[in-house]
């Protein structure tokens, strides 16, 4: 017969194990959501960096502007990706000249004019990638209405982590003038510049088209300038909006690039 003592002992033993087995419950528990908030922050960083790149806000880019060969893309139709780490193109153009990057776009027409003798490996890129239809019946994935005021373009995947597969050169850095105490420099409605990762020369095919002044880190190859007409056009686009009522995502007024050219001006 069990005694009033061993009963005692008993129950306080078993009492010990269930709370031994609760805190080992809320340690897995725990583990399990430090894992998984882990692996989320990862996601979000590199959607930041990815965002950053777009565009140096926290870019869509670049993506790191991920993917193609050289022979992808020379080869006819163009990919929209490929394989990463290839080469730029072999310089082909003018580089005494000034070149106009033509977007038909469904919002309306936009002219950049780019001058070839100050950024000549971005005007190589886009010349050879627009060539092969690389741009045409492409979204511009990414519209930011604070802080910053732009719209991003020129991934093929409409995602802000697409690209050529190879990168260019950060080029006319100094073009915006000396950054203030703050670090950053003003990027003026109408300027095109390149979109990156956030590293030196990470430029691949993201661009983005500033239509209200903007301050960021002069470390984005500013290398055209948008005709008044075409302003208007980002500036409609900026002022519909962001889908779903926020500052930086997807424009409400959706923008597809119907056919990009790039010819000598």
């Amino acid at each position: 017969m069990v005694s009033s003592d061993q009963r005692r002992r008993q129950l306080a033993r078993e009492k010990f194990e269930r709370q031994q087995q609760r805190r080992e419950e809320a340690h897995k528990k725990a583990r399990r959501r430090n894992t998984i908030i882990a692996a989320s922050l990862a996601v979000v960083l590199a959607a930041g960096a990815a965002v950053y790149a777009s565009v140096g806000l926290s870019d869509n880019g670049n993506d790191s502007d991920a993917a193609a060969s050289p022979e992808d893309v020379s080869s006819s139709p163009a990919p929209k990706t490929g394989k990463s780490g290839s080469a730029e193109p072999k310089m082909a153009i003018d580089q005494k000249a000034s070149y106009t990057m033509s977007l038909k776009s469904n919002q309306g027409d936009i002219k950049v004019t780019m001058d070839a003798a100050k950024t000549p490996h971005t005007v190589n890129s886009f010349k050879q990638l627009a060539d092969k239809g690389y741009f045409d019946n492409t979204k511009c994935h990414r519209l930011t209405t604070a802080g910053i005021f732009v719209l991003q373009c020129g991934d093929p995947e409409g995602t802000g982590t697409g690209g050529p597969g190879y990168t260019i050169p950060d080029e006319n850095l100094t073009a915006l003038g000396k950054a203030g105490a703050d670090g950053m420099v003003t990027y003026k409605a109408g300027t095109v510049a390149m979109a990156n990762t956030g590293q030196p020369n990470s430029g691949g095919s993201q661009f983005f088209l500033v239509y209200k002044d903007s301050k960021l880190p002069p470390g984005y190859t500013p290398f055209g300038t948008i005709d008044d007409a075409g302003l208007n056009t980002v500036e409609a686009v900026g002022a519909a909006g962001v889908e779903g009522g926020a500052s930086d995502g997807a424009p409400k007024k959706a923008v597809t690039l119907e056919k990009v050219t790039v010819a000598k001006a």
